[in-house]
């Protein structure tokens, strides 16, 4: 018989997470209340909360495993409060993300949706008045240079780009090191959004910061939806400022309408670059793993709270 329950709030692949769970924990897809009132492990899809009277429905849990980095919707320091440790998984959607970067960026260099409409409505001939350009020889501005934003300066490379960066918490290498946003944005051809979402951070990309970008450059966010002020980046695009957005987060999610989607030459995705079918099952693996570990007794190797321990200790 199992020794421990586990409870998944939101869809979980079950064939992924069971056998990393192991033989001594049971996975509940579809819990009921008797169910939380017994479980001892959480696994948390991105859009379902876990707040303190979600923890009071769940007095014996022992780990919270979030599929993903984002913990906007998890009561992080109730959790911390009760000692329980909110695992991340930061590495398995580090390289989905990057890719889906380069295909809203190619999707708008190579001005593939007005190609596709000239073919299809028979305008071969109007296709010389569409510009198209390219990756090789352009300049990319890395804002954030985390897991992600130093994956996509790998893919750069390999496209022929020169890469700048900016990040205070987490300064680059000085050969690709931007003093500041401002010379970043003026000096790249495309700019990509990896930063965190703190009150520092929202809507970084504004009106200002949009004046100083080099003209007919592409923006691209699949950082959070909160880094760019939507009114001032539809504006930079009316005006020509901006060329091409690319969005895969928004504030809030689900989307809701906003003009800035109505442009043609906007491109969007519904947070979903990091939700390939193999980093699926990577986030599932590495959550399971990061429940098992706790379960039995191990250190998780990746939490969004590094003083759960202080407080575990205190109610020993």
């Amino acid at each position: 018989m199992s020794e421990h329950l586990v409870v998944a709030l939101g869809p979980v692949d079950a064939d992924t997470v069971c056998p990393v769970l192991g033989e001594h924990a049971t996975l509940v897809t579809d819990p009921t209340p008797e169910d939380l009132t017994v479980a001892e492990g959480a696994i948390v899809r991105a859009d379902r909360r876990v707040d303190e009277d979600f923890l009071r429905q769940a007095p014996r849990l022992r780990v919270i495993a979030r599929t993903g980095v984002g913990v906007d919707l998890v009561d992080v320091a109730a959790a911390s409060a009760r000692g329980i440790p909110v695992v991340i998984t930061p590495h398995s959607g580090t390289r989905a993300v990057a890719e889906g970067v380069f295909a809203m960026a190619l999707h708008l260099v190579k001005r593939l949706k007005p190609l596709t409409e000239l073919v299809r409505d028979g305008r071969w001939a109007e296709r010389s008045a569409v510009p198209v350009g390219d990756l090789d020889g352009a300049t990319l501005g890395i804002v954030g240079y985390g897991r992600i934003g130093r994956r996509v300066g790998e893919l750069a490379a390999a496209f022929g780009m020169r890469t700048l960066a900016y990040d205070p918490f987490s300064p680059p290498p000085p050969e690709f090191a931007s003093a500041d946003l401002d010379e970043l944005v003026e000096s790249s051809d495309v700019v990509t959004l990896h930063a965190p979402l703190t009150e520092g951070t929202r809507h970084l990309v504004d009106e200002r910061l949009l004046a100083r970008v080099r003209p007919g450059a592409i923006l691209i966010n699949c950082g959070r939806g909160g880094l760019l002020d939507p009114d001032a980046t539809l504006a930079a695009m009316e005006s020509g400022r901006l060329s091409g957005v690319g969005l895969d987060v928004f504030d809030p999610e689900p989307a809701l309408h906003h003009p800035l989607f109505d442009h043609p030459d906007v491109v969007l995705t519904p947070h979903l670059m990091g939700m390939t079918r193999r980093a699926m099952t990577l986030t599932f693996r590495d959550a399971a793993r990061g429940v098992a570990d706790v379960l039995a007794g191990r250190e998780p190797p990746a939490v969004a709270n590094p003083d759960w321990k202080n407080y575990r200790k205190a109610t020993a």
